[in-house]
């Protein structure tokens, strides 16, 4: 072939590599046809500023982006993915998304990130899936969140979240799954989950959670999936979860360190019992207290607990009973002993004359 030929294809290929002889960012490959920038794995420490304005989809994971200044985006009105995952980003500075207005998907997994500034999500209302696992974050703030109104995935996991505002994510009427599992949350109160009407799946798997107060989970209308495994829980309560009205909510609790009594069982015996609960991995769930026990799965021993628990309490009954009666009967017969001594020490003297 004639090197004039070659050299016009050449220019032709990377004509279209680099989206119709526009700019493209150094050490960044760019594909028109797909408005997509591809500077994934390029050891860079900031966002080019040289991005087309048509791209679509920028991926910018594996680099060394250590902040997102305000500004990063400008001009990108047409983002609608952007992945920034393995990087070593600490700080996202306020308005940084503030272009991004269009953005359908986020991903910031595995990151340095340990708080989200206040107006994170201000100009994210397109925003459907959203990955802020494995970073730093410590506590989640309701106006970090307030604007994600069409937010359908969230995931939060492997942070050391240890509690969050009450109703943080109540603005989010369209999520569908959060994943908070691999954190620190200790108890669950009540509206942290609040107007989550269309929640299917809940991830709180593998937390420190301890207590769960009895309407955290009310407002869970669509809640096909809840896993609490891997916890430190040692009781629940039955009306936790008969708060959860559903068609039909598949639950994991195994793992946790069940102290296994016979009010226990009869907690697990009622939630088998409703037909819309279902535990999934009740064959697993094992005790670890009492001693004897330790190891146990609750299913092998639950008969025996309450079997001899009544008995126990059927002996006790049975020995205060027979000790109240007694002490009736000597009683009784004490009184009637005084009364007849009364009676005798009553008589007087015409009495005596008389017999």
């Amino acid at each position: 072939m004639h090197p004039v030929v070659i050299s016009y294809f050449g220019v032709l290929v990377s004509a279209l590599k680099i989206g119709g002889f526009k700019m493209c960012p150094r050490r960044c490959s760019c594909y028109d046809s797909s408005h997509f920038v591809d500077c994934k794995g390029r050891s860079l420490i900031y966002i080019p500023g040289d991005v087309p304005h048509g791209t679509w989809m920028l991926d910018f994971r594996h680099n060394n982006l250590s902040e997102i200044p305000t500004g990063s985006f400008s001009g990108l009105w047409s983002m609608r993915i952007v992945l920034l995952a393995r990087n070593r980003v600490q700080r996202i500075h306020s308005g940084a998304f503030a272009p991004l207005s269009f953005l359908e998907r986020l991903d910031l997994d595995q990151n340095h990130v340990k708080h989200l500034p206040g107006d994170f999500s201000e100009s994210l209302q397109h925003l459907m899936e959203l990955r802020l696992s494995n970073n730093r974050l410590e506590y989640l703030h309701y106006s970090s969140m307030m604007y994600l109104e069409n937010l359908q995935k969230l995931d939060l996991s492997g942070n050391r979240i240890t509690s969050m505002d009450t109703g943080v994510f109540k603005g989010l009427y369209k999520l569908r799954h959060l994943f908070l599992r691999n954190n620190r949350l200790r108890v669950i109160e009540i509206g942290f989950f609040f107007m989550l009407q269309s929640l299917e799946a809940l991830h709180l798997e593998n937390n420190n959670i301890t207590a769960i107060q009895g309407e955290a989970f009310a407002s869970l209308r669509s809640l096909s999936l809840l896993c609490l495994n891997g916890n430190h829980l040692d009781h629940i309560k039955f009306k936790t979860f008969l708060n959860i009205q559903t068609q039909g909510t598949h639950l994991l609790l195994a793992d946790n360190r069940w102290i296994c009594d016979c009010d226990l069982q009869r907690v697990f015996g009622k939630i088998l019992s409703v037909r819309h609960l279902h535990v999934d991995d009740y064959g697993n769930i094992s005790c670890s207290a009492p001693g004897q026990l330790s190891g146990y799965p609750l299913v092998a021993v639950d008969s025996q607990l309450c079997i001899a628990e009544t008995a126990t309490v059927l002996v006790i009954t049975g020995t205060v009973l027979v000790t109240v009666i007694a002490a009736i009967v000597m009683a009784e017969r004490n009184r009637k002993k005084t009364r007849n001594k009364n009676w005798n020490d009553s008589e007087g003297p015409f009495d005596s004359q008389e017999k």
